[in-house]
């Protein structure tokens, strides 16, 4: 990957959404651009198509009570060095820029360009993948440590890191031998959301049973899902499907630019 090309990542998901009684899955695409040299914007896109499958209650209920698909979540087009995107204004618009000289943003007091983040497995950077080992055993014992909640747990700190699509192919190997190494967890098969068969890394504890699904052909993450395992008291049977995505990665030349207009 050139210093001036860009990591594309694509989901494609069908998530959650709850307005009062009523429980639904919304289709949304996710496209995100980040930069070599991290410090420059990242630029995501963010599309709710209006897809919806109602798992309680009906959309002709939830709009009479009110609900609107705007409220899902936000889209448009959001810009920000690190990827720390402002998506709390709703819709926005970015122009994209494909000036590489472009200046970098300053910090207003000490006139210096804004540090980069640390880093954690829920919003990992590339300097937080840096400090973590590549002995599978030693980055077990860290994921564990790290990520000691039932909620948070060390299986949900390793998908949360690898969606983001930009776990190097070293860590991601590691890792994946890691979580072998966790209770609970069994390997198989499952297609993820677009179709792939993918290898299936299965957490089959807690409220929820995720697969963390892998394209056996680069060992690139290749999606997710979750299923619940007991009835819950919202109302959702065992075995709904909760969230389920397919995220796919490319390297391309510009922001904006997809995998098929790319040289890369």
């Amino acid at each position: 990957m050139r210093p001036d090309q860009y990591r594309y990542v694509e989901t494609h998901a069908w998530w959650l959404g709850t307005f009062g009684p009523h429980q639904f899955l919304s289709e949304q695409r996710l496209r995100m651009w980040v930069p070599k040299r991290t410090e420059r914007d990242w630029l995501l896109v963010r599309e709710v198509t209006g897809g919806q499958q109602w798992l309680t209650g009906s959309a002709q209920q939830a709009l009479e009570d009110g609900f609107d698909l705007r409220d899902v979540a936000p889209v448009g087009r959001f810009a920000a060095p690190h990827g720390a995107f402002d998506t709390s204004a709703g819709y926005q618009d970015y122009e994209v820029d494909l000036d590489l000289d472009r200046d970098l943003q300053f910090d207003a007091q000490c006139g210096s360009p804004r540090p980069a983040p640390r880093g954690s497995w829920k919003d990992p950077t590339p300097q937080f993948f840096s400090r973590l080992p590549l002995d599978p055993q030693r980055l077990l014992d860290q994921l564990v440590e790290d990520n000691p909640g039932s909620w948070f747990g060390p299986f949900a700190a390793a998908v949360a890191a690898l969606r983001t699509g930009l776990v190097p192919a070293a860590l991601r190997s590691a890792l994946y031998k890691a979580l072998t190494g966790l209770p609970e967890v069994s390997i198989g098969r499952a297609a993820n959301l677009d179709g792939l068969d993918c290898l299936a890394f299965v957490h089959d504890a807690g409220p929820t049973r995720t697969e963390l699904l892998v394209d056996p052909s680069d060992g690139r993450f290749a999606g997710e899902r979750d299923t619940v395992r007991a009835d819950s008291r919202a109302g959702l049977p065992t075995g709904t499907v909760i969230s389920t995505t397919a995220v796919r990665t490319a390297v391309v030349d510009g922001p904006g630019l997809r995998p098929e207009a790319s040289t890369a």
